[in-house]
């Protein structure tokens, strides 16, 4: 099923566009793009606690072993 949406048929014909691989994506993958719409829930939360997690990690890269890293964790939680 094609997707109807006048963004995406506009940068499909410019190939040149900057956009355009964005709109390629969307028209690839329409019912995911639309249920993410539609979905009273997402994802948010664990994203956030990945980045935390992340940032954790990246501070403390070099200075401890496991036990700190959790000791961290736990006490930034």
């Amino acid at each position: 099923m094609p997707f109807k949406h006048h963004a995406v048929r506009r940068h499909n014909v410019d190939g040149a566009d900057l956009i355009a691989p964005l709109a390629r994506g969307v028209a690839k993958d329409v019912a995911a793009v639309r249920a993410a719409i539609a979905k009273p829930w997402s994802n948010g939360q664990t994203e956030g606690q990945i980045t935390r997690l992340k940032l954790i990690k990246r501070q403390m890269y070099g200075r401890a072993k496991l036990d700190l890293l959790e000791a961290r964790l736990i006490g930034a939680a």
